[in-house]
């Protein structure tokens, strides 16, 4: 290894060089722009093994060279950080991130950087800002904390073609306007195509709808990212569709937050891997990202795919699918809020009613946000596995769903720390070269020479999540100091109230 670093850095300059404590002051003020850090663990984001002692200099927003103690040559005056103890990694690239809708409220984004997140890939389920362009300029005039991606809406698009009436088939003249949009989009920096086929708006579009519009997406280097139409008794039919999307759209697929979550496909993700590995040897570009709860998070509605919501047949149905009542947690709840963070079977059984006829009530009344805890670790385990399965969050800024909070952590300490599920090199690479590959991001998600110096230093014996269901904001531990363009916008439990983030734009 110190063969390898020495051919690659050939400039290097030997220096007999160490650390006395673990903290030591600044030989230049804060603001400096040349950063050294020192002694840290180096997990470099390429699934390679870890490189012992490590240091690095950060000059500006990018890394200037990369080795190890005793080998480089510190320049006089850089900022000097002692990491002796803690892994130092490429900032984490949430692959599915809903933090648009949080982050005019909290640029700071306290929740995503504290978990060691630097950037975010918003825009998600067929939901996006609309027009494009305008959104990413407005995080160039007010940055926040965090690099910000987009894509670009099926749901939105339709929804400005077709206003309310979205209820129905579009006609191809309807199509042909959505694709103006999505070109538009693409030309003004959309990293693609999302869609949310569960949910009402996207629903009742067919296939060739949002072939068409992955076509014109797939021609601006884009790629097609998609919740798909069922995550529960068809998921397999769900993911043939999206494959298909790809396929004929002729662009890369990204499976968002694969699941199979109901009682009728537990035990079912080996199917669904084995379907996509076909599509893969078949030369197809498919990937997928997974947040690592057995639990999901959206509208109660989705519980009842007929959509017949007042149907007490339908309705038992879909109860009995996720598991039962108690397996539904309301978490919002405008008209009745006295229910938030307690089950339906709970609330029902206060009321003295079934908890059929208080799903058709809460419907009524306006509906309600909810998690739902109806997958299997089991099945969860096969999918973060697969080497084609990046992390993700599906969470973000005010999220109340602990994975808002605590997903990276998560998967650091019990995924790998306690469960070897993975080995840590291979979670980084799910959580940093892997999504960057995938968004085609080439100057982040590696600690390499000339990349932005997006950088996490955690603690691996103690990183952790804390966030529960009851308190989904309990702040993670272990993650000790998140660099954004070689600005420093987390450190020991608090934001910096730095915003050094950028809106990254396709250039296709």
């Amino acid at each position: 290894m110190r063969k390898y670093l020495l051919s690659v850095f050939p400039f290097i300059v030997l220096l007999s060089f160490g650390t006395s404590n673990r903290t030591q002051p600044a030989l230049v003020p804060p603001d400096s722009d040349l950063v050294a850090i020192s002694g840290a663990t180096l997990i470099d984001g390429s699934g390679q093994p870890p490189v012992k002692n490590s240091l690095i200099l950060i000059k500006g927003d990018s890394i200037m060279t990369v080795g190890v103690v005793g080998r480089l040559k510190i320049p006089s005056g850089a900022r000097l950080i002692d990491a002796r103890g803690l892994v130092l990694a490429p900032g984490f690239i949430d692959a599915h991130s809903h933090s648009d809708r949080g982050l005019d409220e909290d640029p700071a984004a306290k929740t995503q950087v504290s978990q060691g997140i630097t950037t975010v890939a918003v825009g998600q389920d067929g939901g996006s800002e609309f027009p494009v362009g305008e959104f990413l300029e407005k995080l160039h005039r007010s940055p926040t904390a965090l690099n910000v991606l987009t894509f670009v809406g099926h749901a939105t698009v339709r929804s400005k073609i077709m206003g309310e009436d979205t209820n129905r088939t579009a006609t191809q003249a309807e199509i042909d306007q959505m694709e103006s949009l999505v070109e538009q989009a693409m030309n003004e920096g959309a990293f693609g195509l999302s869609s949310g086929l569960e949910y009402e708006t996207g629903k009742p579009a067919t296939t060739e709808e949002l072939i068409s519009l992955a076509q014109v997406a797939g021609r601006y280097g884009g790629i097609y990212i998609s919740h798909i139409r069922d995550e529960a008794d068809k998921t397999l039919e769900a993911l043939a569709e999206a494959i298909q999307i790809g396929r004929q759209g002729h662009l890369p697929v990204q499976i968002s937050h694969i699941k199979v979550a109901t009682v009728a496909v537990w035990g079912k993700a080996n199917k669904a891997v084995a379907l996509i590995n076909r599509a893969r040897r078949r030369g197809q570009d498919v990937t997928a990202d997974c947040y690592p709860y057995d639990a999901w998070s959206s509208t109660i509605r989705v519980l009842i795919p007929s959509g017949r919501h007042d149907d007490p047949t339908d309705v038992r149905r879909g109860i009995e699918d996720v598991g039962g009542a108690g397996n539904i947690t309301i978490v919002s709840c405008k008209a009745h809020p006295d229910y938030e963070f307690q089950t339906l079977e709970a609330i029902a059984q206060k009321e003295r009613i079934s908890s059929v006829d208080l799903y058709m009530k809460i419907v009524r009344d306006g509906g309600a946000g909810i998690v739902c805890r109806s997958m299997k670790e089991s099945d969860i385990r096969v999918f973060y596995q697969q080497p084609w399965v990046m992390v993700s969050s599906d969470g973000g800024i005010g999220s109340r769903h602990p994975r808002g909070t605590g997903t990276y952590p998560r998967v650091l300490g019990r995924f790998v720390r306690e469960l070897h599920w993975l080995t840590l090199p291979e979670a980084i690479r799910k959580m940093t070269s892997l999504p960057a590959a995938r968004f085609k991001l080439r100057d982040r998600g590696l600690i390499r020479v000339g990349q932005k110096a997006d950088i996490v230093l955690f603690d691996p014996l103690s990183v952790i999540d804390r966030a529960t269901f009851p308190e989904p904001q309990l702040i993670s531990e272990g993650v000790k100091r998140v660099f954004v363009n070689g600005i420093e916008v987390w450190r020991d439990g608090v934001t910096t109230g730095s915003r050094p983030g950028v809106a990254l734009r396709n250039n296709h």
